[in-house]
């Protein structure tokens, strides 16, 4: 499985992202070895997580989002057009 999320920074910006490990990705983002946007944004949380069967599937819907302008990629969650999701267990 691949993942697509979004992470809400400290400064309320967004970042979007795609991984095969959710849980390892959200722990080296919150270390600050994932991006250098990241790292200077401490901490980040999870907003936005969806699964997609293949990383071509991924890699094309993280390439939508980062299009997006702040506004509407927050619209992608917070209006409810996609759901918040916790990582799986």
């Amino acid at each position: 499985m691949c993942y697509v999320y979004i992470l809400e920074c400290s400064d309320n910006s967004l970042y979007t992202g795609w991984t095969v490990n959710i849980d390892n990705r959200l722990k080296v983002h919150n270390e600050g070895k994932a991006s250098k946007y990241t790292r200077a944004r401490l901490p980040v949380k999870l907003v936005y997580l969806e699964e997609y069967n293949s990383k071509i599937e991924a890699q094309k819907e993280n390439g939508k989002l980062n299009s997006w302008q702040g506004e509407k990629k927050a619209g992608t969650y917070k209006r409810g057009a996609r759901p918040k999701a916790e990582p799986p267990q």
